[in-house]
């Protein structure tokens, strides 16, 4: 007789195998990366907000390299046409953005209209009027991962050029920025990645996987887990010594257990 997970239910076809065990920790590994890179979304939009209103831009946003064909994408964005910048892409190279990008030199430009560089398409596209721009290269880790970008004042034109002082306060927030995008993106690609091991193995019964996984997720079980890793990352986003919290008292749990392996009810 096969043994079937428990919270899997009688109705799942896929037995408990060796395979089947390290699938499920991949899935959740996924279900948690994805899970995690929803608040850091919010985070680097929350600071685009706080940083164009202290620089006094009416729009930001975030470019990266959109590693498929290099070409650079908007990540997020706050302003007037902020939705629709999700689905336009800037040609590797091209426009001011593509320049920082690739020469990792901010740029400030008080009229686009005069600028050879300017790539237009993304106002044709949205129907804005880009009058004056700010451009910043994101590094991390010595690496150049994207592009911060302040675009026009608030108000109506004509308006004031960009000043040196504000272009230093948007190397600071392009840090921070930087920090946000490396985590968004490395939880991003693992959870792609592990999705692509899943539907890579021609010989599986994709149905009879996806009813699998569907009855993963929906555990108690799973749901517990998701919920456990959601309140580590929020007492550890509070601070240092929140995270040196965590991180003890999970080493003396681990320890305990390792120590009651025989009748720890972490076993049970």
């Amino acid at each position: 007789m096969v043994d079937y997970p428990p919270e899997l239910g009688e109705n799942l076809a896929m037995p408990e195998t060796e395979f089947s065990t390290r699938l499920r920790r991949l899935v959740e590994t996924i279900d948690i990366a994805n899970m995690l890179s929803t608040p850091i979304l919010s985070s680097i939009r929350s600071l685009l907000d706080a940083s164009a209103a202290v620089i006094g831009s009416a729009d930001a946003s975030v470019l990266i390299r959109d590693e498929n064909d290099g070409d650079l994408r908007f990540l997020t964005a706050v302003g007037s046409v902020a939705e629709q910048l999700s689905d336009i892409r800037i040609p590797a190279g091209k426009g001011i953005a593509g320049f920082v990008f690739s020469s990792g030199q901010p740029m400030a430009v008080a009229d686009v209209g005069g600028e050879e560089s300017f790539y237009a398409e993304v106002d044709k596209r949205t129907g804005y009027s880009t009058q004056m721009l700010l451009a910043t290269p994101l590094r991390f880790d010595g690496d150049i991962i994207g592009v911060l970008e302040y675009v026009n004042r608030r108000g109506q034109p004509p308006y004031e050029p960009f000043t040196p002082d504000e272009m230093d306060r948007a190397a600071i927030y392009s840090d921070a920025v930087a920090s946000l995008v490396n985590a968004y993106s490395s939880a991003r690609l693992f959870s792609q990645f592990s999705d692509k091991v899943i539907s890579s193995d021609h010989d599986l019964d994709l149905v009879e996987i996806q009813q699998w996984l569907a009855g993963i997720r929906s555990s108690d079980d799973q749901r517990e887990r998701l919920e456990l890793a959601a309140m580590l990352y929020e007492v550890a986003e509070r601070g240092f010594s929140e995270r040196q919290l965590c991180r003890d008292l999970l080493d003396a749990i681990l320890r305990f257990s390792n120590s009651k392996s025989d009748t720890s009810y972490l076993n049970y």
